[in-house]
């Protein structure tokens, strides 16, 4: 039975957390490829040179907020001004450590953002956003 989600990318700059994620969304069995991108700017080139042979067209994309040079609404701000193919058909969820009322209420003005979640990603949080969005 093919998994529901083909590759996951997270965007993070903290390794242990990324290893947290990796490890529960491989554990999961729902996903085929966790792909990981340290900072915004690695992000946005990975996203944009889709003819590289190590390119995954992400069907998931879990974004931190602090990071350092650019944080994820940067990374937002650029990522929304890529062509619509290399948007569509994405769902880009938060998922940050900051509780802070602003950030969500930041997050939410972006059209391309389809949720808020806080940190650590968990099983039952995974199965949730994969019921909710891709089945």
């Amino acid at each position: 039975m093919p998994k529901p989600i083909r590759c996951i990318l997270l965007i993070d700059d903290d390794p242990d957390d990324n290893f947290l994620h990796r490890m529960v969304i491989e554990e999961s069995g729902l996903c085929e490829e966790v792909r990981v991108a340290e900072n915004g700017p690695e992000a946005i080139a990975y996203l944009t040179h889709v003819e590289s042979p190590y390119y995954l067209r992400p069907d998931l994309i879990f974004l931190d907020i602090n990071m350092p040079g650019m944080n994820g609404f940067e990374f937002l701000e650029e990522y929304e001004t890529l062509p619509p193919e290399q948007k569509n058909g994405r769902v880009l969820l938060m998922l940050t450590t900051s509780l802070n009322p602003a950030d969500k209420n930041k997050a939410s003005q972006f059209s391309t953002v389809g949720g808020y979640h806080a940190k650590p990603l968990t099983q039952a949080m995974l199965t949730q956003i994969i019921h909710q969005y891709f089945q």
